[in-house]
């Protein structure tokens, strides 16, 4: 963090944490998340210019409420509370917190009582987002009023002199009108930040730690072709040259022609690439699976097992590259306690500890689309970073049920009509995820006035920001048709195809 500004989020357990981190890096200030229970000490360290309080589930008064060191409000820095992070420092500074009459969920109109800077530029009445069911009753000493709603006395609060701000409504979420304005006057004209964190900053700070950490030595990157782990590849690449090591392992789970696309890629890319063809291997750990989770652990298992194989070819290696993203490192620090695991991970697992490797991971502090704008800061076509995910089991999680190579080749040709169609409708961009589902059931049909008993295919295709949530896209009807008759006319073995309208959640975005 040598020479950056920096502005931390305390998370108090908000769904919202990492979007109030995503607008502040919007305003192309760094920012990190930080549990509420951080050390002063810590945070003195980190010299930020702002502190932010995110909301929460919780209520302040109740038994075992996340409540933050009291000095973080001596550290001398700006601080802005968000819902529940409002309602704290109203708690820790001497103000009064109350159940509400009335609970507030949803747009409410917010309206401007008395100038602030907080508040320039914003007009007098806008629509805000409120999530809230207790109440600022009085706010703390030093603190004035500066706006309310219908259902909130107190919607803002402000100490002007210690730059403390609170704000009962979430300007990071878009139903907020003005929401971007509060932040970025928070970060510009209360915090005195400077609009410097972009991708071009970013490339040349990570470039010049990898060379200074890695000196002489080579790094080793096991690649997928996918956004993160190409954009890994080529960071790299353009730090230390040919002494990167990309492994490509194909697993023969892989979509139409992928293996060929990617080794096309990394030459276009000028990236030495070590292709490993070990399609029969995992075939063969597969067979007769059919539980999801087995599945992954397999292919998990198998993957390592092949890469540390190849690995022997090359000698001693004393770094690993490895496409870490920050919503992974936030989670392992979250304040919202164990969760219930509903499946593993989309990607393949990490690499065994005892692999002798000390580990290079330059996107830990970046989000999905800010990894893309690093992409194409370093000239990686649009095709490659606009690509949609795909998960480390690849195609195994997409056939239901018994994985054969009969199957695969099915649901390959199945899923390659259909992002050819959504491509030639102009549709790709705007899908986050889209690919087809082989079943495990058949279903009867009619072909050339015969009856047929065969594959059953799903088509599934969401929209998105960041696949946390996701809703079914509304492709057109008459798409819809073109794909279902190509895929039943070209694909031997399929006489049905349907196409999923769930949501997630409930729904998780794969099948398995």
């Amino acid at each position: 963090m040598r020479g950056r500004e920096l502005v931390v989020v305390l998370d108090f357990g908000s769904q919202y944490s990492q979007l109030i981190a995503r607008r502040v890096r919007e305003c192309k200030v760094y920012c990190e998340i930080h549990p509420f229970d951080i050390s002063v000490e810590a945070l003195r360290r980190m010299r930020p210019k702002g502190v932010i309080l995110s909301g929460g589930p919780a209520n302040v008064y109740q038994e075992g409420a996340p409540i933050c060191d009291k000095r973080v409000f001596e550290l001398g820095v700006p601080i802005l509370g968000i819902c529940y992070g409002m309602q704290l420092m109203a708690y820790l500074l001497g103000g009064e917190v109350e159940p509400a009459d009335k609970r507030e969920y949803g747009p409410a109109q917010l309206i401007v009582d008395r100038p602030s800077p907080l508040f320039e530029g914003v007009p007098r009445e806008s629509r805000v987002w409120m999530s809230h069911g207790d109440r600022i009753a009085v706010p703390p000493p030093g603190f004035e009023v500066v706006a309310h709603t219908a259902n909130s006395p107190i919607a803002a609060m402000a100490d002007e002199d210690r730059k403390f701000y609170g704000l009962q409504f979430h300007p990071e979420v878009k139903h907020t009108e003005f929401g971007s304005k509060i932040i970025s006057n928070f970060l510009f004209k209360i915090c005195g930040c400077s609009p410097t964190w972009d991708a071009a900053s970013f490339v040349k700070r990570a470039i010049e730690e990898i060379r200074r950490r890695v000196g002489d030595e080579r790094v080793l990157c096991a690649v997928s072709g996918g956004v993160d782990s190409t954009t890994l590849a080529a960071l790299i690449h353009r730090a230390i040259g040919d002494r990167l090591i990309c492994i490509f392992v194909d697993t023969g789970l892989l979509r139409l022609n992928e293996a060929e696309e990617v080794r096309r890629n990394f030459e276009k890319l000028g990236i030495k690439l070590h292709f490993v063809d070990a399609s029969q291997r995992f075939l063969e750990k597969l067979k007769g699976v059919t539980d999801p989770e087995m599945k992954r652990k397999i292919i998990g298992e198998e993957f390592i097992a092949v890469f540390a194989d190849e690995v022997k070819k090359f000698g001693r290696i004393r770094f690993l590259a490895q496409g870490t993203l920050y919503p992974d490192v936030i989670e392992s620090v979250s304040v919202k306690g164990p969760s219930a695991t509903i499946k593993t991970h989309h990607n393949v697992g990490g690499l065994p500890d005892v692999m002798p490797f000390e580990l290079i991971e330059p996107f830990r502090e970046l989000f999905k689309d800010e990894v893309r704008a690093v992409g194409r800061e370093l000239g990686i076509p649009p095709e490659i970073l606009g690509r949609h995910p795909f998960p480390g089991p690849g195609l195994a999680i997409r056939v239901i049920g018994e994985v054969t190579k009969e199957r695969l080749d099915v649901l390959r040709q199945a899923d390659a009509i259909f992002i050819e169609e959504i491509k030639r409708a102009g549709l790709y961009d705007e899908i986050w995820q889209a690919f087809a589902v082989l079943l495990p059931v058949k279903s009867v049909g009619v072909m050339g006035d015969e009856r047929t008993y065969e594959n059953v295919v799903a088509l599934r295709a969401v929209t998105s920001t960041d696949g946390m949530t996701a809703d079914w896209a509304r492709i057109p009807y008459d798409v819809l048709a073109r794909i279902s008759n190509r895929i039943i006319n070209e694909v031997k073995g399929v006489n049905r195809v349907v196409y999923d309208i769930s949501s997630k959640p409930p729904s998780t975005i794969e099948w398995e």
